[in-house]
């Protein structure tokens, strides 16, 4: 944050350009996410090994887990790295940031606030969209599919959405829960609950009524999306509900997010 601490204007200076205070921004979330071990776990290690695991078995041997095939394979090693990176990733390192001080130390500097937000956001983009390419090319070599430009195209954009998704409940968590201690266990808790209820409800052992809750949840959403989008001609009602559950789970987890959001942990 040094560049940003050095364009602080004093007295009557002018204000450093937005462009120069939003890449020092980026520079320094870049920086701090690649540095941290649990970001390269739950983003790209462990949604690979999910991928590599199911995907192996699912040659051999099916199961309900497995019962809908690649794309319900690939949606769910994409889905855990969206969800993981956000719910146990972004919205701690958020709230420990709050508690630590460091965004009253930001909001001094010349940089507005929503940079410093949509800086923290736009990273956690990237990083999500990197390792929906690292799966989506190990799952063409499993699978022995070579995906269309068109299809890489939508997976991403069904990842940009999954992220966004994801990023606006873990904002909500965040903005609804000042302290860093409880924002990591509603995070953990969360996270299993959103994990089974997706996982488990789509794949029908639970019943019906469950497979349909389900379907809405956030991740049967995306997973329902992913499987859409990679079988774009049997595109039904199914996919489509996971569409609007997401743009749903975004408008109402971006509105709690923005308008409970406090700079400070109290």
């Amino acid at each position: 944050m040094a560049d940003l601490a050095s364009s602080a204007p004093a007295g009557g200076a002018v204000r450093a350009p937005i462009g120069l205070i939003f890449g020092s921004l980026l520079r320094a979330d870049f920086t701090v996410l690649l540095r941290s071990g649990r970001t390269l776990l739950l983003n790209i290690a462990v949604p690979i090994a999910i991928l590599v695991l199911i995907g192996l078995r699912l040659g051999n041997k099916s199961n309900a887990l497995t019962q809908g095939g690649p794309g319900f394979v690939i949606g769910l090693a994409l889905t855990y790295g969206l969800m993981a990176s956000s719910l146990m990733g972004y919205s701690i390192t958020i709230a420990r940031d709050r508690d630590a001080g460091v965004f009253q130390r930001l909001r001094v500097t010349p940089a507005p606030t929503w940079a410093i937000m949509t800086s923290r956001l736009l990273v956690q983009i990237v990083v999500d969209l990197i390792m929906t390419a690292i799966v989506a090319v190990i799952a063409s070599i499993i699978f022995g599919k070579a995906f269309s430009p068109g299809e890489y195209a939508l997976i991403f954009c069904v990842s940009i959405l999954g992220g966004a998704m994801f990023l606006a409940i873990a904002q909500a968590v965040v903005g609804l829960v000042r302290s860093a201690t409880l924002v990591n266990a509603i995070g953990r808790i969360l996270y299993v609950v959103l994990l089974l209820l997706g996982l488990l409800g789509s794949s029908g052992i639970l019943g019906s009524t469950i497979e349909a809750v389900s379907d809405w949840s956030p991740v049967g959403a995306m997973i329902n999306l992913y499987a859409g989008v990679l079988n774009i001609s049997s595109w039904d009602w199914t996919d489509t509900s996971g569409l609007i559950a997401t743009i749903g789970y975004i408008i109402v987890g971006s509105f709690i997010g923005i308008r409970w959001f406090r700079w400070e942990s109290r």
